[in-house]
């Protein structure tokens, strides 16, 4: 079975709340709400891919150095198994904005079970509760 090494960013605003974008249609897992990221492309490091994600889907600039990574899901779909560490993020430049025609929310850590979450994303969800209150 083959491995995707994907990467996923949690974006907490000042009020401790996470961005989530919904997947638009015509997409995998289309109407599932993520946390962003994306593939990581052969020789980029994961912080270099989710740099270059949050400036293609949210029109952000993220430094290497505001990214902590803080824990990671490994998950079996039918076929592939995906790998995606989560990184915590709390200061960018720029104003988030939707670049690919994707649905964004914040919320609060202790209602992301209230959004329909990708399989793989779901235990994600209590380290950002644990976390952020």
């Amino acid at each position: 079975m083959n491995i995707l090494l994907v990467v996923a960013v949690a974006l907490i605003d000042t009020d401790n709340r996470v961005l989530l974008a919904k997947r638009p249609e015509g997409k995998q897992l289309a109407g599932f709400w993520e946390f962003p990221g994306g593939k990581i492309d052969p020789g980029e490091r994961p912080e270099e891919s989710l740099i270059r994600e949050l400036a293609e889907e949210l029109g952000i600039e993220v430094s290497a150095d505001c990214l902590a990574p803080l824990t990671f899901a490994s998950h079996g779909y039918e076929d592939f198994h995906l790998l995606m560490p989560l990184y915590v993020c709390r200061k960018w430049q720029g104003m988030v904005m939707a670049r690919e025609q994707q649905e964004l929310k914040w919320v609060r850590a202790a209602e992301l079970r209230n959004y329909k979450l990708p399989p793989a994303d779901i235990p994600l969800i209590a380290p950002l509760i644990d976390l952020l209150g």
